[in-house]
């Protein structure tokens, strides 16, 4: 069985030709392609938020949940994106120094933290039925 394999760009090139003179078609290629985009940009973006996810998990013994909030927490504070905070952090354990406004976000995020006392996050939905 032979297979043919096409670039990404050519597959477009030959969708558009495929739909030239169908506006509809055209239309739909196009939004398509934006939501592809947009898509792409949000995964990228998650796997920083992942990263600094971690980073805060080791660096404050806390829960996924806890990490979450805190970096939220920091992004509200400072009035950043959370991807945005997610690359500073990351980029802070590789040595360039995390911004003035984040870091007073996250002094303060992290005494609140501490005042609270240890929070124990809900149980993940498949043990709650046990």
């Amino acid at each position: 069985m032979n297979r043919t394999t096409l670039l990404q760009e050519d597959y477009w090139k030959l969708r558009a030709e495929a739909t030239w003179g169908n506006a509809a078609a055209g239309e739909d290629l196009v939004a398509l392609r934006a939501e592809n985009d947009q898509l792409r940009r949000a995964l990228a973006g998650r796997a920083g938020i992942d990263q600094a996810r971690g980073m805060m998990m080791v660096l404050t013994p806390c829960s996924r949940g806890t990490a979450r909030d805190l970096l939220v927490d920091i992004s509200r504070q400072s009035n950043t994106k959370l991807s945005e905070v997610a690359a500073a952090m990351v980029a802070a354990w590789e040595g360039k120094p995390l911004p003035e406004r984040m870091q007073r976000a996250l002094r303060r995020a992290l005494r609140r933290l501490y005042a609270e006392g240890p929070r124990r996050d809900p149980p993940p939905a498949d043990e709650r039925s046990r």
